[in-house]
């Protein structure tokens, strides 16, 4: 018997599969997707694959296979989705297959071991120093280098993890604590995710005619085993929730398993809660990336060993190792965070889909605001629409105000208006709470001279600063470089000032005009593990009367005593360069005004704009999808953009800037010049130009039908392949351009 084997390498040239002999006494546990350790070329160590394929003869001489573990390898579904995102993802095989691995294991195969209550734990002291020595080459022993890129990319890990996933030693790691890079600190630990959690249960609601009808239509494709693809449309406290726990509840009396997607971490902690108080914590699994690698893996166990029955995660909970799947659920469909962004670049819709094929079960998506091209295929009879047109409960739509700043501005007023201001200290006296979003983290965005203009910038990016005043530091937020803000202007001398509002401002604000308890939730505040859910929790509790936030508060979140909603900016998301910045900032300001009035308190909206008269804004402001959904495919028909055309961004990345330019006008000239039939923009300067020292281009193609598209493509791949001073990839559908 012969393997076909992928090896588990980045390089492109061994991305094909290559032939190994299945030893008789292995014959037994070869299967497709066994983990298998083979010699490779004249590698004195050996090399991990995955066998993707099993046949009888070769027309090669073959070497031996030297071990194989099926603990760790992936089922034959796994195999062939990996292969198909390959050629769909432009990566390789191998690159997908580790998406699909338990959590941890893509550097050793481990075994289940004893748990701990106190165990030692790892962190990096200093992550931007250590950023900087690796790539100055300081470090010489491998092993303290595997350690290092391992807890930059994973963050604190158990020493025990740290040791079994870098294969290192204890010395190794005691020596970087010397040379005090890392720390190590004994805590007290817990690998169930679920201890804080108090179930409550809770019994089904009664549905509307409307949640009825839809939950109807997707159970009867669940009863006769057949795939489905279902778009609810929504408006935000319609009960789309209920209908996903009701679903999920038929599928468990089927014996049948779940998947179910939200976009944000910060999602998480509610869903669980409520599918905890609903089904139990024996049934449930969730995988995100906040948890410690240890609770993930364990998890993974959880749905491999099928004690799991419903998994709860973001994106890359897709890949879950379940069986006899029954249903799979996405809800917020129209957020960005679905797509993945580096290497493979796959979208978790897509995989949904692919998925629910195989195991001939619904994939349901749901939505306040649907993506154009979603509401487009709904349109088109490919998605079969439901549509949720109102609230179930006594809870009506909030009431949205709209605030000209410009006006405001003329009465001093730079950041609050006297409308919001006033609203706020009414919900203070009425022992209510509000959530103010700004979709800007940071002190301020900009640290500048007012004399002769000089402006922080990052070196390495060529991007301003933003000042977090908290931690008194100016941070690039493309490659996390960060140093101390200098007092004085080092060209004219003149003292420096702060330019712009980020949410540590408006915090600071907010404290000097009310007595309040606020909390913050963005980026900076929910770094550690466990803070979205400490911040949730709280808020839910009334622990705090205020939450300001990014854009991260906007969706799924449901607290009862919110009655106010304050919007202070939308700048920074409608004047953004992207075809969909008015499309993302009628979804967020509708989303977060979904925030509001979710009880049986009326809720109220306030936006502040600088463009009251904006179509997204008005249209938001009366909840009204439909017209902004007529009103944005006009201008994207006009304009070629989706729903209408597809995209493939091209891009082009180099440290030599006139190098990568020179080549990003080759590939552009021999684009045009195979594909007849699309529309080539470019090359041009990426929006972020330069990103910690390396210069990127890039090359849009607009299209409908392409037959030499992938082909020319794969070519242009292929030829810059080995190619170590110019990188080229290829984005299809791409979140951003």
């Amino acid at each position: 018997m012969v393997a076909e084997i992928i090896l588990n390498s980045n390089a492109k040239e061994l991305n094909r599969v290559f032939d190994y002999n299945i030893p008789e006494t292995m014959a037994y546990k070869a299967t497709i997707g066994s983990r298998v350790f083979v010699q490779f070329g004249n590698r004195k160590e050996l090399e991990e694959g995955f066998i993707i394929n099993i046949k009888d003869e070769s027309e090669f001489k073959l070497k031996d296979i030297q071990k194989i573990v099926n603990e760790n390898g992936i089922s034959e579904e796994k195999v062939e989705l990996a292969k198909l995102m390959a050629r769909r993802y432009f990566c390789n095989v191998s690159e997908c297959i580790k998406l699909m691995l338990p959590p941890g294991t893509t550097t050793k195969i481990i075994e289940n071991r004893v748990k701990e209550k106190n165990e030692n734990f790892v962190s990096i002291v200093n992550e931007i120093l250590v950023q900087n020595d690796i790539e100055e080459n300081k470090f010489k022993s491998a092993k303290q280098l595997r350690i290092l890129k391992f807890l930059l990319d994973n963050g604190e890990t158990n020493l025990a993890d740290l040791l079994l996933f870098t294969d290192t030693t204890r010395d190794a790691v005691k020596s970087l604590e010397k040379k005090k890079y890392v720390v190590i600190e004994q805590k007290q630990v817990e690998r169930n995710p679920f201890l804080h959690k108090v179930e409550k249960k809770t019994s089904k609601l009664k549905f509307t005619d409307e949640q009825q009808y839809a939950y109807d239509k997707i159970s009867f494709a669940m009863d006769k085993n057949k795939y489905g693809e279902y778009l609810i449309y929504g408006v935000t406290g319609s009960g789309k929730t209920e209908i996903y726990l009701q679903l999920i509840e038929n599928a468990l009396r089927n014996n049948k398993t779940s998947i179910m997607l939200v976009p944000e971490i910060s999602l998480t902690p509610q869903t669980v809660d409520r599918f905890i108080a609903r089904f139990g914590e024996e049934n449930i699994a969730v995988l995100h990336s906040k948890l410690s690698i240890g609770e993930r893996f364990d998890q993974w166990n959880k749905i491999k060993n099928g004690q799991a029955k419903i998994v709860i995660g973001a994106r890359s909970a897709i890949f879950a190792p379940i069986k006899d799947l029954g249903i799979i659920i996405i809800d917020e469909e129209h957020t960005s965070s679905y797509k993945q962004e580096n290497h493979p670049r796959y979208n978790a819709k897509d995989i949904a889909i692919l998925r629910s094929k195989y195991h001939k079960c619904p994939v349901v998506m749901g939505s306040a605001t649907p993506s154009l091209e979603s509401f487009a295929r709904a349109g088109n009879k490919v998605y079969k629409l439901l549509v949720l047109s109102k609230r179930p409960s006594s809870s009506t739509m909030p009431n949205v105000e709209i605030i000209d700043m410009k006006e405001e501005v003329k009465k001093g007023n730079f950041i609050l208006s006297d409308t919001l201001k006033c609203k706020i200290k009414e919900k203070l006296d009425r022992k209510e709470q509000s959530i103010i979003l700004l979709n800007r983290r940071g002190y301020s965005s900009i640290i500048s001279c007012r004399e002769c203009g000089y402006t922080e910038k990052c070196p390495k990016c060529d991007v301003t600063y933003t000042y977090h005043k908290t931690s008194n530091n100016l941070k690039c937020h493309y490659c996390g470089t960060a140093k101390v803000p200098s007092k004085v202007c080092p060209k004219c001398g003149s003292k420096l000032r702060d330019f712009g509002l980020g949410t540590e401002k408006l915090e600071e604000e907010l404290n000097k005009l009310f007595k309040a308890r606020i909390v913050r939730m963005d980026v900076d505040t929910t770094s550690k593990k466990g803070e979205h859910q400490k911040i949730i929790d709280d808020f839910g509790e009334h622990k705090y009367d205020i939450l300001i936030g990014t854009q991260m508060i906007a969706k799924g979140l449901d607290f009862p005593l919110v009655t106010l909603v304050g919007v202070v900016s939308v700048e920074s998301s409608l004047m953004a360069p992207d075809f969909r910045a008015s499309e993302n900032t009628f979804q967020l300001l509708s989303q977060v005004a979904g925030r509001a009035g979710r009880s049986t308190s009326k809720g109220e909206v306030i936006i502040q704009t600088y463009n009251p008269d904006h179509y997204s804004i008005m249209l938001a402001k009366n909840h009204d999808y439909l017209k902004f959904y007529k009103e944005e495919m006009s201008i994207r028909k006009m304009l070629k953009y989706p729903p209408y055309y597809y995209l493939a961004l091209v891009s082009i990345s180099s440290r030599d800037y006139e190098g990568g330019f020179k080549e990003a006008n080759k590939i552009g000239n021999y684009l045009r010049s195979k594909l007849g039939n699309s529309i080539i923009l470019g090359p041009t300067t990426s929006s972020a130009f330069k990103i910690n020292n390396i210069y990127h281009y890039q090359i849009i193609i607009k299209y409908q039908k392409e037959d030499n598209l992938i082909s020319t493509l794969n070519f242009i791949i292929d030829m810059y392949k080995n190619n170590n001073k110019i990188d080229v990839e290829v984005d299809f559908n791409p979140i951003r351009i």
